[in-house]
């Protein structure tokens, strides 16, 4: 049966320092966030700078954390996890929970700390950090590999040992000419003064480029004061036939007022006249009957 593997699990867990308590209930059912959080526990424990995302939110969330999870342990740690009994996050997943915390535990346990005998404030002291050592084990790995690229260098160099040691004993003996000495020297510094004026006349360009935008600067700052000028001159005169305007508009609104009233009064009594109508209607369809 799965459960007979929870009291190992749980005892190695609380062992581990793990900060909450578990117990077989927890994983009667499916609980996928338990797990997870479990799974992300140990994996830190390996490794504490890990990237793995903790975003089991989603199915396409869990399925790549599960996934992430086992890559990283058959790559770190050599351990081999079933995918499928982890997903189902109920007792089967506690066995592939086991393979890891088992790990754990003998590594902390060669220590030479009982674990029967630690108390929680020893316990913390005693902690296995296999981050620390697999961190050690990368950089390793790194060196190995650097040491081994640069023999392989190293061993092409000097297998041209022997045809550079002639060129080199030749150029020792040979004689030092003043004057080939002095024109490679010349040309090396008519080089340097030809960057030097190069650079030169890189700053004198900056230097009428600032003073060609500054001039349009100040020429489009004169053409804006122009025209706010223009702008407020024009806004203080009034328009000729202004006064005749305000006259007539005063007497076209007291127009639409009078139109409105008659408007109003006209509706009123089209009303009153079909009503008038429709009674002397009724009366005449009434008065043949009696």
């Amino acid at each position: 049966c799965a459960c007979a593997s929870f009291p190992d699990f749980t005892e190695m867990m609380r062992a581990l320092g793990y900060p909450r308590l578990i117990s077989m209930e927890n994983f009667h059912t499916p609980n996928f966030s338990l797990v997870s959080e479990v799974l992300l526990w140990l994996v830190r424990r390996y490794e504490p700078q890990t990237d793995i995302p903790p975003d089991v939110e989603t199915e396409q969330d869990r399925v790549f954390f599960i996934k992430a999870v086992a890559q990283f342990m058959a790559t770190k740690a050599h351990i081999r996890l079933n995918t499928k009994k982890l997903y189902q996050a109920d007792g089967y997943a506690v066995k592939e929970l086991l393979k890891v915390t088992s790990v754990l535990y003998s590594a902390m346990s060669t220590k030479g700390v009982e674990r029967a005998e630690l108390s929680e404030e020893d316990s913390s002291k005693f902690k296995f950090d296999l981050g620390s050592k697999i961190a050690d084990l990368k950089a390793a790995r790194q060196l190995a590999s650097e040491i081994t690229s640069r023999g392989a260098s190293l061993y092409d160099l000097l297998g041209k040992e022997v045809e550079l040691r002639e060129a080199r004993a030749e150029s020792i003996a040979r004689p030092l000419e003043i004057n080939e000495a002095e024109k490679v020297v010349k040309i090396a510094i008519d080089s340097v003064l030809e960057q030097v004026q190069k650079t030169k006349d890189m700053l004198n360009n900056v230097a009428l480029d600032e003073a060609s935008l500054e001039a349009k600067i100040e020429k489009r700052k004169v053409e804006l004061e122009r025209s706010q000028k223009r702008l407020e001159t024009l806004q203080s005169v009034r328009p000729a036939f202004m006064d005749e305007y305000e006259k007539v508009e005063e007497q076209l609104q007291k127009q639409y007022s009078s139109y409105l009233e008659k408007f109003r009064n006209l509706t009123y009594l089209e009303q009153l006249l079909e009503n008038d109508r429709q009674t002397e209607q009724e009366m005449l369809e009434v008065s043949p009957e009696m």
